[in-house]
C-alpha cells in the first residue's frame, strides 16, 4: 500500500528532513508516524501525496511510484487518498454540508450524486444535524469532523492525517480517536502522524518512530524479528 525505500528528502535552506527512511504500511493497516517535533512526520506524510518528491529513494503510494509518476498523474493519486490536517483547513464561508461537497465538485462528480454522498459522510462523523452550519458556529472536535468527512467522501483506500488532534482538548481527541479506529475497522487505511504518545499508547497499532529524519523503531521489523526468532 505505502512503501518507502532508501529516502532522503532535502530542502536548500534546512537540509535534510528525511534520511534514507524504509518502511512499509499495508492495505487496511492503522499506523502511527512518531517523533518530536521537526522529527520528519509531515515530511513523511507530504511525499505520500505527492506534495513534495524524494530527493533520493522512492515513495510507493497504491501503485504509484515517485520515480515513474508525471505530474499529470498525481491528481489520479490524490483521488484515492483522504487527507486531514491539524488546523482543518475548511472554508470560512460555506457551510459543513458545502465544505464537503466542494472536494466533489473540484473531482467532475455528477451533481445528482453529490448530496446523498455528502450526507453520508456526514451522518457517518456525526454531523448530519449541523451540515448547514458554518466553522464558526462548531466546536474544534466538530470542525476536525468535517474536515474528516471531506476527506472521506470519494471514497479512499488510505486516509492520511498530520496532528489531526493537536489542536483539540482531550474529549474532542478521544472523539477523532475514535472515529479513525471506525473508519479503519471500515477497510480504509490510516496513517496518522503524532507526537503525542498517550494516543500511540491507547491502542494497538503499526508504529513508525522518527529521530532527526530517520527510522529508530518500525513495529512491523519487531514482530517480524520475534516471528523469526521464536522454535
Amino acid at each position: 500500500m505505502i512503501k518507502f525505500t532508501s529516502v532522503t528528502k532535502d530542502y536548500p535552506k534546512t537540509g535534510a528532513a528525511l534520511k534514507d527512511a524504509t518502511f512499509h504500511i499495508g492495505k487496511g493497516e492503522f499506523a502511527f508516524l512518531t517523533g518530536h517535533s521537526g522529527a520528519g512526520k509531515s515530511t513523511a506524510l507530504r511525499l505520500m501525496y505527492l506534495a513534495d518528491r524524494p530527493t533520493t529513494g522512492e515513495v510507493r503510494v497504491s501503485g504509484f511510484s515517485t520515480n515513474r509518476m508525471s505530474q499529470r498523474e498525481i491528481p489520479r493519486l490524490r483521488r484515492r487518498l483522504g487527507i486531514v490536517f491539524q488546523d482543518f483547513q475548511l472554508l470560512e464561508e460555506r457551510t459543513a454540508e458545502e465544505n464537503v461537497a466542494f472536494a466533489l465538485e473540484v473531482t467532475g462528480a455528477r451533481r445528482s450524486t453529490i448530496g446523498p454522498r455528502v450526507m453520508r459522510v456526514l451522518t457517518q462523523v456525526g454531523l448530519a444535524s449541523k451540515a448547514n452550519q458554518y466553522p464558526r458556529e462548531l466546536s474544534g472536535g466538530e470542525q476536525q469532523r468535517v474536515a474528516i468527512a471531506r476527506a472521506l467522501v470519494n471514497d479512499p483506500l488510505v486516509l492520511l492525517a498530520d496532528e489531526p488532534t493537536g489542536n483539540l482538548d482531550e474529549r474532542a481527541t478521544r472523539g477523532i480517536l475514535q472515529l479513525l479506529k471506525d473508519i479503519n475497522a471500515s477497510g480504509t487505511a490510516v496513517v496518522m502522524a503524532t507526537h503525542d504518545l498517550d494516543i500511540v499508547r491507547s491502542m494497538r497499532a503499526h508504529l513508525v518512530e522518527l529521530q532527526h529524519g530517520m527510522v529508530v523503531y518500525d513495529s512491523a521489523e519487531d514482530v517480524t524479528e520475534r516471528e523469526t526468532a521464536s522454535p
